[in-house]
């Protein structure tokens, strides 16, 4: 019997709490989670969607603020664990992914070593990837630099935006998990070094200004943002009197003529005010399918448009 500390916070690794529970050869003998917060408008406390899981099943919860604090250390030391499995939790400490003897593993949402960092998921979109997957390792000092267990390819559909591939990588994730834990027991998980290279894409927090539509770029790039960004925390634009416009979907408009020399320049928006909103990139234009305007709901473009005065896109929009 595997003795398992598991660490997670987001409702991305609760499948993988549920998978190692499912199984008989181990044991959850406590969860470490992210404290309580304040949300909504009320500013109540939150539970973290890990812990509202582990309370389900009746498993002992750490919250600590600090992962250095020696009264943590202590009581994570008592639960005599021979593994800690990791899932989207925070950078630890050596004292802590180093106290188990088995180690400590992590389970991440792409194909390391491409896209380590805070946000794989979101940059494998943004860059077009046409596939992705979740990788196995065990941890060691420099973030998501430890050594591969095993590794899962995850296709990306052309319709994927970041809640469809989260959910596909947290199913993918979990099983993966699963299938680690049961080779560590058995002994026969390999540790192999990731491969190094000048091609390696980082995976960065996603910062606001990440999701802002610079219109000098080429329609399938822009596109490729939207979809990495939807529907949180949700690619936008300013519009010309202002106020800023949520973009949750859209799409490269092929047509040459209406991208032609008098399609104006780049920013230059374009609508017949009932059917559709596009915008002149730097090459092609791009197509806004389900937008949001401050103050408003999300809606179809469609929808959006019956209520909008297309003046305020200035004298260029138009047919």
């Amino acid at each position: 019997m595997l003795n398992i500390i598991f660490m997670g916070t987001p409702e991305f690794a609760v499948p993988t709490l549920d998978a190692l529970l499912s199984w008989e050869g181990c044991q959850v003998v406590a969860v470490v989670t992210a404290p309580d917060k304040p949300a909504g408008r009320g500013r109540q406390l939150a539970e973290s969607a890990v812990k509202q899981a582990a309370v389900r099943h009746g498993l002992p919860v750490l919250q600590p603020t600090n992962l250095k604090s020696p009264e943590f250390q202590a009581e994570l030391k008592s639960y005599a664990a021979d593994l800690q499995v990791v899932v989207a939790f925070r950078m630890l400490p050596e004292a802590v992914w180093n106290m188990p003897p088995r180690g400590s593993i992590n389970i991440h949402a792409s194909l390391l070593p491409q896209y380590r960092g805070a946000a794989p998921i979101n940059w494998a979109l943004i860059h077009g990837e046409t596939q992705t997957g979740v990788t196995s390792f065990f941890l060691r000092h420099e973030i998501d630099t430890g050594d591969l267990i095993f590794q899962d390819i995850v296709p990306i559909a052309d319709e994927d935006d970041f809640g469809t591939l989260y959910e596909k990588l947290k199913t993918a994730g979990a099983a993966l998990a699963l299938r680690t834990v049961q080779a560590i027991a058995a002994g026969t998980a390999p540790s192999l070094p990731q491969q190094e290279s000048d091609e390696l894409r980082a995976a960065p927090k996603i910062q606001k200004e990440t999701g802002r539509l610079d219109f000098t770029e080429a329609a399938p790039a822009l596109a490729n943002r939207v979809r990495g960004l939807s529907p949180i925390p949700t690619a936008f634009t300013r519009l010309p009197d202002g106020r800023t416009l949520k973009v949750f979907k859209a799409q490269p408009f092929d047509d040459e003529e209406a991208s032609g020399p008098d399609s104006g320049g780049a920013g230059t928006w374009h609508t017949d005010g009932r059917t559709y909103l596009r915008v002149q990139t730097g090459s092609g234009l791009l197509d806004l399918l389900d937008v949001q305007l401050e103050g408003k709901k999300r809606m179809p473009v469609q929808e959006f448009l019956r209520g909008f005065n297309v003046a305020v896109l200035t004298p260029k929009s138009g047919g």
